[in-house]
């Protein structure tokens, strides 16, 4: 049986390399996410395009089913893997190398407070220098490359899309950090990592990729060292939402589409997730509800009240009604030449579609990707 196991394991991860390299080919090396975006095989883009929106094409909250939903939740990897591949150079072009969002003060850079945002949770967590710690759903390294700067560990960072991989990689190379940092690939729900194996662990806004929260925090309890501590930003519905209420629920499916996520649950069940994982709840928090100046989602809102400094124009500009026309008819038109690959106006419509659903649910407060939760290992 264990044999059999390891030998799909070993087909699987051979066919997403070939998938891999036929999609992305040498732009794990490029410069930024446009040149990366550009560089792509149009037969394997396509492929990914269809995989991933096989999910949600004809999908309208009204019609979502019990059985629609299980059969995401079924496909997890798959989904979640597609969805990186088509995001990732989005993403980068868009936002950083830090795939999630954070709280802002008055005056404050975005890069700054992305980072301040990666350092509190080290903090929360105590990470300190030396400690071996792992990061899950690494993305393409920002955060992992910011802790390991921050505090002087050591970060292993788990991802499933090899894409993203390649590229954490580059970058830890291209820092000088390849000693500090390592990516690998494998599967949040069944790590191949020895039981007590890190002195810390941490998620940034992944395990909502998760068919179930209490499966992937029992595999971060099994690994992490008698003790330790894991710290985790999570994307949670609050308990102010009703899936009964249509337009709560189209608000939660805009963001599940968009975002590749097959389950997104509310608040009480992720507390409940990190107590049936063995955890003891140190802290729990949702930072969305703190009184900042400004919410998480104002670069994604267009609205010009926003804006603090010249810096932000582009910021805010791009996500108005007219920027996003804009763009997308732009990404239309070089599909249409042939030069960019096919599926580039769908991914980008469908991430549009996201964020209108994020700044309703932050506004709402029926949404959070900051509920903030700290559990430590018991020491027996």
């Amino acid at each position: 049986m264990a044999a059999n196991k390891a030998a799909l394991e070993k087909q699987d991860r051979a066919r997403d390399a070939a998938f891999n390299k036929a999609m992305h080919g040498e732009s794990a090396t490029a410069a930024g996410g446009i040149r990366a975006m550009f560089s792509k095989g149009s037969d394997a883009k396509k492929a990914a395009v269809d995989e991933y929106f096989k999910h949600w094409d004809n999908q309208a909250a009204k019609d979502e089913t019990e059985e629609t939903r299980q059969k995401r939740i079924a496909e997890y990897a798959t989904l979640t893997r597609h969805y990186y591949n088509l995001a990732t150079d989005i993403y980068e072009y868009g936002w950083g190398q830090s795939f999630h969002f954070c709280r802002y003060s008055i005056g404050e850079p975005f890069y700054q407070a992305i980072a301040r945002h990666e350092h509190y949770l080290a903090h929360q967590i105590g990470i300190k220098e030396g400690m071996k710690v792992l990061d899950v759903g690494c993305g393409v390294g920002g955060p992992a490359r910011e802790i390991a700067k921050f505090t002087g560990c050591h970060v292993t960072g788990l991802n499933n899309n090899d894409y993203q991989i390649q590229r954490a990689t580059h970058y830890a190379k291209k820092e000088g950090m390849a000693d500090q940092l390592a990516f690998v690939k494998g599967d949040f729900m069944q790590m191949d990592f020895p039981d007590n194996s890190f002195d810390a662990v941490y998620a940034i806004e992944a395990t909502v990729h998760a068919p179930e929260l209490s499966g992937v925090y029992s595999e971060i309890c099994r690994v992490l060292k008698p003790g330790g501590v894991f710290g985790v930003y999570e994307w949670l519905m609050t308990d102010e939402y009703d899936n009964d209420n249509l337009h709560h629920r189209e608000i939660r499916l805009g963001i599940e589409q968009g975002d590749g996520i097959s389950n997104m649950v509310r608040v009480s069940e992720g507390l409940k997730a990190m107590e049936t994982a063995g955890f003891e709840l140190l802290h729990h928090e949702d930072l969305a509800d703190r009184p900042d100046p400004f919410p998480w989602y104002w670069p994604l809102a267009g609205e010009w009240k926003y804006m603090q400094t010249v810096f932000d124009t582009f910021t805010i500009a791009r996500m108005t009604k007219w920027g996003r026309w804009a763009a997308h008819n732009f990404a239309g038109a070089l599909e249409m030449l042939r030069l960019a690959p096919a599926g580039t106006k769908k991914t980008a419509d469908s991430l549009a579609l996201a964020a209108d659903c994020l700044v309703a649910g932050g506004a709402e407060k029926l949404f959070t990707p900051m509920y903030l939760m700290v559990g430590k290992k018991p020491e027996k």
